[in-house]
């Protein structure tokens, strides 16, 4: 098994490679999923996260991310993949074994709840990995601290339950596969100034904090 993990993943690494576009050292996967969920909810947030880490930091991505789906063969181009909205969200079993896969071949996924996905992504979830609970990443954790440091944790965006922002993962060997930003409202944040009208200071640090945890994924 250990083996198989070995060429998979150099697989993974190899069609990254591949899919470089220009100078841009890799592009951002955006999920596509069924159950009736917006999936393609803030159309303008990863292209102003991309162009911010672009601007920001030595890393270089293609400017525009492009849609993928659970079950397809082309998720293993992407060591970024980005997951958001409101609704409903449903894996077949064959898009849960994909992705699956995909994570333990070396990817990483990131959901972001726009809020209304919490009990469907936590059911979806289980079928990609029936022996793993989310986990709450301490304060301490290296994604808080790759570029930018957030002591105290995710930034709040948006009110939706009065609850507290969280950071939460599934963790397999010893990897977080998977980083789960609830209650927080991550991408509402990255989206243009003029779709939400919140204080630069705080859309300042949502694409910190996005940053963040792109610059983590690709480094760990």
């Amino acid at each position: 098994m250990r083996n198989l993990l070995l060429i998979l993943s150099s697989f993974f690494l190899f069609n990254c490679l591949q899919g470089q576009t220009g100078s841009a050292h890799f592009k951002i996967g955006k999920l596509k999923y069924e159950g009736g969920g917006d999936w393609y909810a803030n159309p303008t947030s990863v292209p102003n996260l991309i162009k911010y880490i672009n601007n920001h930091s030595t890393t270089k991505i293609a400017s525009q991310e492009e849609i993928v789906e659970a079950g397809g063969s082309q998720i293993f181009q992407y060591p970024y993949v980005y997951m958001t909205g409101h609704g409903n969200v449903s894996f077949s079993d064959n898009e849960a074994k994909n992705l699956r896969l995909y994570l333990i071949s070396g990817g990483f996924l990131h959901i972001d709840d726009n809020y209304g996905m919490d009990k469907f992504v936590r059911r979806e979830m289980k079928k990609v990995f029936p022996d793993l609970e989310w986990i709450e990443l301490p304060f301490s954790h290296k994604i808080y601290h790759q570029h930018i440091d957030f002591d105290k944790g995710l930034p709040k965006v948006h009110e939706h339950d009065n609850k507290p922002p969280q950071g939460l993962a599934l963790v397999y060997e010893n990897r977080v596969v998977c980083f789960y930003t609830y209650e927080c409202d991550l991408g509402d944040g990255w989206e243009d100034k003029n779709v939400h009208n919140d204080p630069i200071e705080l859309r300042e640090k949502a694409l910190q904090m996005g940053m963040n945890i792109v610059l983590w994924a690709i480094n760990n």
